[in-house]
């Protein structure tokens, strides 16, 4: 079974409390979410393997620790997910990016896919899904199935800023082997498969459009 990590870090809670806000305009939302992409970064990176190098310092030569392994790919499923390529990005600047389009029926809730491109090494890389919402958990599983179509099995972890417990219920079934990590875990999803108390339209109040 995947591992569901609340990364509850309190600049993360302060930040995501604004985002929350419905007067939070289109360009604050777009900041936050940029920001606490930075912050969360942080956690999913934290168990990166290192490998002893040798350096010069001004002062004399030294051991010291540098990033080995397996190199990153970030996947932001469209649209929203683009909201958090630029923080991430800033942590890992040699990181490559894939995009998956995927837009969910209002009949069904269930996920059309309309574009997909990976960098050509994506099996080779550690990636990093990411979403704002975690809703239904449709759209991310069938991005997950994309990926693993690809290649990518044992080396994928989703990153999203909301989580709803179906959401997250959905993604450990369809694939136990994909850890999550979420700034929140909310009360549930309304009638309309928003997430409750949630922020809205993630997408909508990014790019400010209805």
């Amino acid at each position: 079974m995947s591992t569901f990590h609340l990364v509850d870090h309190p600049l993360i809670t302060h930040k995501l409390t604004i985002m929350r806000q419905i007067e939070t305009s289109s360009k604050d939302f777009r900041d936050l979410l940029d920001e606490i992409s930075m912050l969360m970064g942080f956690e999913i990176t934290r168990d990166l393997p290192l490998e002893e190098v040798e350096i010069e310092t001004p002062i004399c030569k030294t051991k010291a620790k540098r990033i080995s392994g397996k190199k990153l790919a970030i996947v932001p499923i469209l649209r929203a997910g683009l909201g958090m390529v630029d923080g991430l990005l800033r942590l890992v600047p040699v990181a490559r990016i894939g995009h998956i389009g995927l837009y969910r029926d209002p009949e069904t809730h269930e996920p059309v896919e309309y574009y997909c491109k990976m960098p050509p090494d994506i099996e080779n890389r550690l990636v990093i899904l990411v979403d704002p919402m975690l809703a239904t958990g449709g759209s991310a599983s069938d991005a997950i199935t994309k990926l693993k179509e690809r290649g990518c099995h044992g080396n994928i972890v989703m990153m999203c800023l909301v989580a709803a417990p179906e959401g997250v219920a959905r993604l450990q079934k369809d694939h136990p082997d994909v850890d999550i990590y979420s700034a929140a875990l909310d009360e549930k999803l309304n009638e309309h498969c928003y997430i409750v108390p949630g922020l809205g339209d993630a997408g909508d109040r990014l790019f400010g459009t209805k």
